[in-house]
């Protein structure tokens, strides 16, 4: 695998640990309700999601021709999945909707036209999505426990522009991400640009940005929203 940009800007200084642990330490030692509610583990969606990302996303016989209304309905269906994907908790299924140099980009401010080069958010290519998956899979993530979840829901999905080859797609979202008792909101704007191919549709670039991205926090952002 050639090495990714962010990588390199990283100076290859990228672990992925995934892995068991013997005995509770830190947090977990003090307070053993840190421990996660469930496994956690190599996360999978399960059938029924799957075979609606194939029922959903239409496949043309002879090459990528979607138009008009059939490229909305399922650009909608698309940006469904993804969520259910999320909700679930099915990263590894969601790093998969990605092409091999796709990128999921939060930007700082709504100015912003590129990541490279500049502060963001979030700015990583699917090497960078992995070490992600592997942090907060790993059986002492504390802040994945307990009684973490997501719930997103999207709307105002229109098509920007499309080509032959691809659709780019800008939506709003809503999400609330519960924390033990704690609940949290976050908005906004999503634009995807997505490849079309026989199978549907795949994305090189999922731009979100926060309508409250400048807001203070009492933690940061753990998994992608």
């Amino acid at each position: 695998m050639a090495k990714s940009k962010i990588a390199k800007a990283l100076k290859g200084q990228v672990e992925i640990y995934a892995g068991t642990v013997k005995s509770r330490t830190g947090a977990q030692a003090i307070e053993p309700d840190h421990s996660p509610r469930g496994k956690l583990g190599s996360l999978i969606a399960p059938p029924s999601i799957l075979m609606n990302k194939q029922k959903y996303i239409p496949q043309a016989k002879d090459g990528p021709k979607l138009a008009g209304t059939d490229s909305l309905r399922a650009a909608e269906q698309f940006l469904y999945t993804q969520s259910e994907l999320l909700d679930g908790k099915h990263w590894q299924s969601y790093i998969d909707l990605f092409t091999d140099d796709g990128v999921y980009w939060m930007p700082v401010q709504a100015e912003q036209t590129e990541w490279e080069g500049s502060p963001s958010i979030f700015a990583e290519d699917k090497l960078m999505m992995q070490v992600r998956l592997g942090r907060v899979t790993h059986p002492n993530a504390w802040s994945q426990a307990p009684l973490w979840a997501t719930n997103h829901v999207i709307g105002n999905v229109q098509i920007e522009s499309e080509s032959a080859k691809e659709v780019v797609v800008r939506s709003r979202f809503h999400m609330m991400e519960l924390r033990r008792d704690s609940v949290r909101h976050f908005g906004g704007t999503y634009r995807h640009t997505l490849i079309k191919s026989k199978g549907g549709f795949a994305i090189k670039l999922q731009r979100v940005d926060l309508f409250n991205g400048q807001a203070p926090f009492d933690y940061v952002l753990q998994v992608w929203v």
